[in-house]
């Protein structure tokens, strides 16, 4: 069973003194407005405003760093940040709070200790230097004294938080009875009925036949919130056509990719390097022979075929060894010097000598040349772009004016088409607002555009005649599923009157024994759910989308709880569930705390820290 150890780590103890020294000495250039030094408290502890100030930071640059763009306050505020920030400085200061009330404190060593580990505080000898602790905390605008106490306090803390959480560890009959249920597993017996097993034809729908099953069934016919937007867009590929390349670039990027138009012959080549040319003759003879292969003597030195792979090489790259390994035939194994020894050479390839002169590689180079040059002109007139929607001109007269493309397309999240394809048009079609103005952005592959969201529209079903030839092939499938269901119903009882699928003419699967998440099974949809569901015997018909299922459940399978696998699982678990309630009890333990002293909350204060980030 996983146990949790408490007390505060080295580790811990670096990182929160380093947060204290970054957050304090930024907080130290921001302006609150004089006399604000708390947001409000928990019990008798302030909530220290620049604790908010710094988290609050971190928050919204860890969000920039994922999103690849800049976030504004707005845009924070929008994801809920300063409520979660507020929050978790709230729960901070009330382990603090408690931590002073009960009198848990970190001992002047522990503390000491802490100090002198950190690297920031050290000389140039690697140990503490006072003058280097003093330093860094007058750049922070701190005194020793508060800035230990605020340490103490810190450490004391997240003892009590440790103290919680550490040490939990559940029964072995919890974790068992876990596994019993996870891995549980059912082995049963299941078949599709094919279309043909119907003796009569499928009913043919009337158009108010259509319309019934379309108003029955409008979830299906629902077009999802959509974003009607903007955009222009240019890139490599669409001005590639007009830009020229002259030969003399032509030949110069011949030349430097010579190497790879005129390839001389290879092969593609394993070497195994033989203690001695003794050793070297005697595996040939034995590959020879049919007593050993090439396989079995590279296994036999310990080594893995991966080792011995040479890749494609030419004549140069064998040295003395190149006349003969060249002269062997594909698959044949040979024995040939090498900068390290005797060794054995086995051709596994021949490939031809390549020769492609300078006018047969012109489409080749031209395109490449071509591609690069649109990439620059596209670079260098981006700037432009981004300065003239900037100066107020729209996405339509940019395109009228450039070699951008205009167009639109209805945003649902789902869109993989041209310009949808690309993942920064994805993210930004995704987070763009009414409120955003159009401004240039890297599609990555050299290419740029802009957008701009013109509506959002509201889910809302299709109207009937622009789905009707979808209704019908639902109408049609659903029948289908209808009529072999009421089939199976028939078949469900003879198997269950002890025919079997054989005799009933279906071509029966069997599951061997599958667990609940077993879910990469060939199995039709929702058949593990309903096995698990059924008693062994049972048998039961399952529908699909335009057929239906024969399931039957054959054995019910306890889980295996030997091997290696069962004991990672078991280890997981218990970890987990470890975890799982050692969060219980904390979240229990912070809410008695705020319940019992009180929190108190300055909104006029953390006005004005927000204020500092518009």
């Amino acid at each position: 069973m996983s146990k949790k150890t408490g007390g505060v780590g080295k580790t811990g103890g670096y990182i929160l003194l380093g947060l204290l020294l970054l957050g304090l000495g930024g907080f130290g250039a921001t302006n609150f407005g004089g006399h604000v030094r708390s947001i409000g408290s928990v019990g008798d502890t302030d909530i220290p405003v620049q604790d908010y100030f710094r988290t609050l930071n971190t928050e919204i640059n860890a969000l920039q760093a994922q999103t690849g763009q800049a976030v504004s306050f707005q845009q924070a505020s929008a994801a809920g940040l300063p409520e979660a920030v507020l929050s978790r400085v709230v729960l901070a200061t009330a382990l603090k709070d408690e931590a002073a009330r009960i009198g848990l404190s970190v001992g002047d060593e522990r503390l000491a200790e802490e100090l002198r580990n950190v690297p920031g505080f050290q000389g140039v000898d690697g140990q503490f230097s006072r003058d280097s602790y003093r330093l860094a905390l007058d750049s922070a605008g701190l005194s020793e004294q508060q800035f230990e106490e605020d340490l103490r306090s810190e450490s004391a803390a997240t003892l009590l938080q440790s103290a919680v959480q550490g040490g939990v560890s559940l029964p072995d009959t919890y974790v068992e009875t876990l596994i019993a249920y996870a891995a549980e597993r059912r082995a049963f017996t299941w078949a599709e009925l094919s279309p043909d097993r119907l003796t009569t034809g499928l009913p043919v729908p009337s158009e108010d036949d259509l319309r019934a099953f379309y108003d029955d069934n409008l979830d299906r016919y629902t077009r999802p919130e959509t974003k009607q937007i903007t955009f222009a867009w240019i890139t490599p590929a669409m001005i590639v056509d007009s830009v020229e390349v002259d030969e003399a670039a032509l030949r110069a990027a011949y030349e430097e990719r010579e190497a790879e138009f005129n390839m001389p012959e290879r092969r593609l080549v394993e070497r195994l390097v033989m203690p001695s040319a003794e050793a070297a003759q005697d595996a040939i003879d034995r590959i020879a022979s049919g007593e050993a292969s090439f396989e079995d003597i590279v296994t036999s030195r310990g080594l893995e075929l991966a080792d011995t792979d040479m890749g494609d090489v030419a004549r140069g790259d064998l040295g003395d060894a190149a006349e003969t390994v060249f002269a062997a035939q594909t698959g044949e194994t040979v024995t040939g010097p090498s900068d390290l020894g005797p060794a054995l050479y086995r051709v596994n390839a021949v490939l031809q000598a390549q020769e492609t002169s300078f006018e047969d590689a012109i489409p080749d180079l031209r395109d490449t040349l071509a591609l690069d040059r649109a990439r620059r002109v596209i670079d260098t007139q981006s700037n432009d772009y981004d300065g003239e929607l900037a100066a107020g001109v729209t996405l339509e007269e940019l395109a009228e004016t450039t070699e951008m493309e205009l167009g639109q397309i209805g945003w649902t999240g789902g869109n993989s088409e041209d310009i949808a394809g690309y993942e920064a048009f994805a993210e930004a079609a995704d987070t763009v607002t009414e409120e955003d103005y159009p401004a240039i952005t890297e599609l990555g592959d050299g290419g740029v555009f802009a957008l701009r969201l013109d509506e959002v529209q509201p889910a809302a079903p299709y109207g009937f005649d622009e789905v009707r030839d979808r209704v019908a092939t639902d109408f049609e499938a659903n029948a289908r599923a209808e009529a072999l269901a009421a089939e199976a119903e028939a078949l469900k009882t003879q198997l269950e009157n002890g025919e079997t699928f054989e005799t009933l003419n279906l071509q029966p699967r069997n599951e061997a024994g599958l667990t609940r998440t077993a879910f990469g099974a060939q199995v039709p949809a929702g058949a593990l759910q309903r096995v698990f569901e059924m008693e062994a015997d049972e048998v039961t018909v399952l529908r699909g989308n335009g057929t239906a299922f024969l399931l039957r459940l054959d054995t019910i399978l306890p889980a295996e709880t030997d091997g290696d696998a069962a004991e990672q699982m078991r280890g997981l678990f218990a970890q987990q569930a470890d975890q799982d309630v050692a969060q219980d009890l904390f979240r229990a333990l912070a809410q008695d705390i705020q319940s019992r002293a009180g929190v108190n909350v300055d909104q006029t204060a953390i006005n004005a820290v927000h204020a500092n980030f518009q």
